[in-house]
């Protein structure tokens, strides 16, 4: 039984792992390039991108109430009940995007009050109104994803961000640098790069959606009228978890701000530091919705024991993939902070804080699959709190804590993570465990 949900599992989580290997590969990508322009636009890159994390996480998490419903539709049969509540989950998804949009409206009117350097803010404002204007593309495909992940299918969205990879990476180069006849826009020509990938894989899965013979069987059920209750539904479980994501999210994003305040340099290896860690985060985000989404269906079935021994096969595969990946990147530390910046004082920070993200992957493979499942059985109103107490009240205090009073610098920010982390990690845990021993009895 525990070789089927491993198969099953891999078989779910690969193509999803393969996805967000290519979005990381856009990553590192858009990182190196920018780095290789000029040094204070990687700054101002990392800056933004931070504070977009936060955003980008929000609406993800939120997104995320759409795989447990339209999953559990799937495992009872009722397939035009899962394209309605696509209908349901694409307003649900676009009102929340509505109030980020405006929110970060204001925020960009007051960038100069975070404290970063000065000459950092001419490159900030074009880049980030860039990005901004690309969050409800971000939005749309979150909801058209989480959709097909729910019905068992997890490759056409795998080959849809591959081919927005790839056609950000190209768009880089056009023009970041002003090749093929393109004007060099620098920094601003990463953001408009990512903005044409984004509008092009929602077209792209909105297609495939509506005209491959695979979704057929749905489109009956994408005639029919989505219900308030259904918008609701949705609303009310993905804000929690979406304020969860943010709050974790807001661990590394305010960190990026405090690095800014120790300079430019710092700040340039955060960014790296966060597109290296991204790498572990996806891959163990693959196996974490794999099993969201077997989580889903047996709960659709009633059943609680295999919803069990899911979890606790992702658990194990995780763990064991963590282990991997952190041997591979300290045996590789210096090539690969090489590969972003020809800073050697970036990349001598990059190095340093290699050790405690080594520290914090055991913390964060469990958070993951646990926050997942948590959300398969759609018991979500208490992970906004457990997130608060992690990463609010634990790691960003920490991070101030162990960098400014302590004096241990940037190497002390990060320091702050395995604590947030784990707590995170161990109450997800005990909630999941309370949760299901409770049905079964």
């Amino acid at each position: 039984m525990y070789k089927k949900h491993f198969l099953l599992i891999t078989r779910l989580g690969f193509p999803i792992v393969v996805a967000q290997l290519g979005t990381i590969v856009t990553g590192f990508a858009d990182t190196m390039m920018v780095g290789q322009y000029g040094t204070e636009e990687l700054s101002a890159a990392g800056f933004t991108n931070n504070v977009f994390g936060l955003i980008i996480y929000f609406l993800l998490g939120f997104s995320y109430s759409t795989t447990p419903v339209v999953g559990a539709f799937y495992g009872q049969g009722r397939y035009a009940d899962a394209a309605r509540s696509l209908k349901e989950s694409l307003l649900a998804n676009m009102g929340s995007c509505g109030v980020v949009v405006a929110l970060m409206t204001v925020l960009y009117f007051n960038l100069h009050l975070l404290g970063q350097p000065e000459e950092l803010l001419p490159l900030i404002r074009p880049y980030f109104l860039v990005v901004l204007a690309s969050m409800p593309f971000v939005s749309a495909f979150n909801a058209l994803k989480q959709f097909c992940d729910g019905v068992g299918d997890t490759k056409m969205p795998m080959w849809v961000m591959i081919g927005g990879n790839v056609l950000n990476i190209i768009g880089n180069y056009m023009l970041i640098f002003g090749e093929w006849g393109c004007p060099e826009l620098g920094l601003v020509g990463a953001g408009v790069a990512t903005l044409i990938a984004r509008v092009m894989m929602v077209v792209a899965i909105m297609a495939a959606i509506l005209f491959t013979k695979r979704y057929a069987m749905y489109r009956g059920g994408l005639r029919m009228s989505v219900t308030g209750e259904g918008v609701k539904h949705l609303s009310r479980k993905g804000l929690p978890v979406g304020l969860q994501l943010c709050m974790e999210a807001s661990a590394f994003s305010l960190c990026g701000v405090m690095m800014g305040w120790i300079g430019a340099v710092p700040l340039a290896a955060h960014q790296v530091m966060c597109t290296i860690s991204t790498l572990c985060f996806m891959v163990y985000y693959g196996i974490g919705a794999a099993v969201a989404i077997r989580i889903s269906h047996f709960r659709g079935q009633g059943q609680w024991t295999e919803v069990r021994r899911v979890a606790g096969v992702g658990l194990a595969m995780t763990l064991a993939t963590g282990l991997i990946l952190s041997a591979l990147i300290f045996v590789l530390r210096y090539p690969i902070a090489s590969m972003f910046t020809t800073s050697e004082d970036v990349v001598r920070v990059v190095v340093a804080l290699v050790a405690p993200m080594m520290v914090y992957q055991i913390g964060d493979c469990i958070q993951i699959v646990y926050a997942n499942a948590l959300r398969a059985i759609e018991d979500v109103k208490m992970m906004m709190m457990y997130a608060f107490i992690a990463y609010i009240l634990v790691s960003i205090p920490l991070s101030y804590l162990f960098a400014f009073t302590l004096g241990m610098g940037p190497e002390g920010i990060w320091w702050a993570f395995p604590f947030g982390l784990t707590t995170a990690g161990v109450l997800f845990w005990i909630r999941f465990n309370k949760t299901t021993r409770k049905v079964l009895q």
